[in-house]
């Protein structure tokens, strides 16, 4: 390994290390705008200069050289530089002060105050004076679409938006014109930026040019109550951070994790929290001569216990929706077990999966770090840019690095990156396969919902596994199984086994009057037209499908106000944090159900949040081991599974990727987004769940 003298001081580090980076690693601070190491090298700031000792009389870029660009000193001496020298510290100042040059004096009106990294470098780098006297130019603003507010004339066009939208979105959609003082960052297209990744460019500005148009002016950085926690709008489980002010969640930011989201979110994951101040269920309420009525817990849950108790276990059902979290659905498994019901079902999409086959029949096995490893890529029924846009940006990665193909059994749609579309038939997967797979060391199979959410959707896994067992894609050292999974409950649920039990009903059976009391945990996304004259109860956070439909509604908590484990798509527990309260009467969706198996009859053993998880890691010990994967098992069962494939295409499950979930429904900004992307068109099923349904349940929000 190359030898570098840093400062007086002589270390080693890996081949191909920039100067930058290697100071880092060593503990020196290396000052920088225009540098990220998730994107390619610009060297547009000239900000993070530094000596070479024995080289060239004028400071040199450390973002643009590597330990391996440095040439040795006499007798053989490690290559020597100085990080803080005369020459570097004037370098420095000359830099500021050219930046500041037409950089507006705004700091106490601009939404980056005390987050910005021209304010800091400024005070720690800068001079006290300036020696330019002319106007400062001004930048006419640019519209960037309903999430990114600009204000250009405090860009100093270091390019990491343009390099973002372009390396890691996979959308050129920004860009520079003009030369000189005249250059500006401009978008591309009239009608803003169509990535739903394209809000992480806000936090990537070094200045106040790109900030948030939602949560602009709504409170100072430095105001924000701060809590770390998971985001359970897809099944990736992207590690994120919830701002809030007082008992309202203004933001959400990503948080650096390698292993799942690095440092990127969605822009649903981002906005969605507007979603969680309206339509709200503050209450609980009872329906009477066809409308709902504000009612106790007290009165709503004897209710809801005497028809549990008066259907018997045979005629009541539970559906978990795509937002639950795995204590909730452990204790309503629990409950209904008591109740003698095995009617239960977390797959309210109609997912063909089985518990029973194994984990590592419906986990994304090799990680979603292992894209990068892999050398081809066959995607099945699945749509990864709506269903996972940060694991889509993580399969851009790869294919910007070279030798790696990726084919697609599905409909045309654009994935970012260049496909080879095998058609939309499932039926030939075995020689798509071998037409994908050939030659290949490390293949890889993503198999999404659209190819499980089908009467066949079994046969198709079974086909899948069978191809991974003889086409290397599972071997000694490698799996490239991978089901991708679009609700964050589902794995969790699936691990716990809340599926039907022995003469059980799932989903279907339960919606085609196959019970006379249908439990909803958040289950909003199924037909509930079908459910006749069912006693319906819905247990969730908005007044959404499941809320219209209810005979009894009792108002849970959302993910930002409650201590909850969510499983994600590869089978890693993560657990989510309460940043703030549920408003108004409200509880946490556990309590509740423990309060009504007391009002049932059938009292639950565990009267607090650890006693249950206590009960819960003694059946299912692995979901105790945060933020690991357990071992997944074999295929084999899978495999020899068998059945029928017909020749129906495979069609994407996500319509609208901003309007996926009741959060999402309820949010004005995601309304926004979709309005946008669908060239100001609002879909009808968004108009019909949002004031409506407001005003039919009532809020505080």
């Amino acid at each position: 390994m190359p030898k570098l003298n840093i400062d007086g001081t002589d270390y080693e580090f890996e081949n191909g290390t920039p100067l930058i980076e290697a100071c880092g690693q060593v503990g020196i601070e290396i000052p920088r705008f225009c540098y990220h190491e998730r994107l390619s090298i610009a060297g547009n700031c000239r900000m993070c200069l530094i000596e070479v000792v024995g080289g060239p009389p004028k400071p040199q870029a450390s973002c643009a050289m590597t330990v391996n660009d440095l040439r040795p000193g006499k007798d053989n001496a490690p290559p020597q530089i100085k990080t803080n020298s005369p020459m570097v510290q004037n370098a420095r100042h000359g830099v500021m002060e050219f930046l500041l040059i037409n950089h507006p004096l705004d700091c106490p009106i601009c939404d980056q105050g005390g987050e910005c990294d021209l304010q800091d470098q400024a005070m720690g780098y800068g001079i006290d004076s300036s020696r330019f006297i002319e106007n400062k130019r001004a930048v006419e603003e640019k519209f960037l679409g309903p999430l990114v507010k600009t204000v250009m004339t405090r860009c100093i066009q270091c390019t990491r938006c343009v390099r973002f939208m372009t390396e890691v979105a996979g959308v050129e959609e920004m860009g520079a014109i003009s030369r000189g003082e005249d250059m500006e960052i401009v978008g591309t297209i009239e009608k803003g930026l169509t990535s739903e990744l394209s809000a992480n460019i806000i936090d990537l500005c070094p200045v106040g040019a790109l900030t948030s148009k939602p949560t602009a002016f709504h409170a100072r950085s430095w105001e924000f109550r701060k809590t770390e926690s998971i985001d359970v709008n897809d099944a990736l489980g992207a590690n994120i951070r919830v701002d809030a002010r007082g008992n309202e969640v203004v933001r959400v930011l990503p948080r650096v994790n390698d292993a799942i989201n690095e440092e990127w979110i969605s822009d649903k994951t981002r906005y969605v929290v507007d979603g969680l101040k309206t339509q709200r269920l503050d209450k609980p309420y009872i329906r009477e001569n066809g409308k709902l009525r504000p009612g106790s817990w007290d009165e709503a849950l004897k209710l809801v216990a005497a028809k549990l108790k008066a259907a018997g276990g045979g005629r009541t059902g539970a559906i978990a929706g795509d937002l639950a979290g795995v204590e909730e659905m452990f204790a309503l498994k629990d409950l209904f077990a008591r109740l003698g019901s095995t009617n239960v079902d977390c797959r309210q999409d109609g997912a063909r999966l089985d518990p029973s086959l194994g984990r590592a029949s419906y986990l994304f096995s090799s990680g979603i770090a292992a894209i990068e490893d892999a050398d081809a890529l066959l995607i099945i029924g699945s749509n990864p840019r709506l269903e996972a846009p940060v694991l889509n940006a993580r399969v851009r990665k790869r294919w910007l690095r070279g030798g790696f193909t990726v084919s697609v059994i599905l409909e045309n749609a654009d994935l970012t990156y260049p496909v080879q579309y095998l058609g939309a038939n499932a039926e030939g997967l075995a020689a798509a396969a071998v037409q994908a797979f050939a030659g290949k060391q490390k293949p890889m199979m993503i198999i999404g919902g659209s190819a499980l959410a089908r009467a066949d959707g079994a046969a198709i896994l079974a086909a899948a596994a069978k191809v991974a067992l003889t086409a290397g894609v599972v071997k000694d050292g490698w799996n490239g199984f991978n089901v991708l999974h679009t609700a964050a409950s589902r794995v969790g649920g699936l691990d716990i086994g809340f599926v039907p039990g022995a003469g059980g009903r799932d989903v279907a059976a339960m919606l085609n009057g196959g019970v006379d009391v249908l439990y909803l945990l958040g289950a909003d996304e199924i037909d509930l037209s079908r459910t006749g004259k069912a006693f319906v109860v819905y247990q969730g956070t908005h007044g959404d499908a499941g809320a219209h439909r209810a005979d009894v509604i009792l108002p849970g908590a959302a993910y930002t106000e409650k201590f909850a484990t969510y499983v994600n798509t590869e089978g890693r527990p993560q657990m989510t944090s309460r940043a703030v309260f549920p408003p108004g009467d409200a509880k946490e969706d556990w309590a509740i159900l423990r309060a009504l198996s007391a009002e049932a009859g059938q009292t639950l053993p565990y009267d607090n949040l650890s006693e249950l998880r206590a009960a819960l890691y003694v059946k299912f010990p692995h979901l105790a081991a945060l933020g690991t994967v357990a071992a997944h098992g074999s295929l084999d069962a899978l495999a020899h599974l068998g059945g029928a494939i017909n020749r129906e295409p495979l069609r994407a499950t996500i319509a609208d990727f901003y309007l996926t979930n009741p959060i999402a429904r309820a949010s004005r900004t995601m309304a926004d987004c979709s309005r946008a992307r669908l060239g100001a068109v609002e879909p009808a099923h968004a108009t019909v769940q949002r004031l409506p349904t407001y005003q039919s349940v009532g809020s505080t929000g």
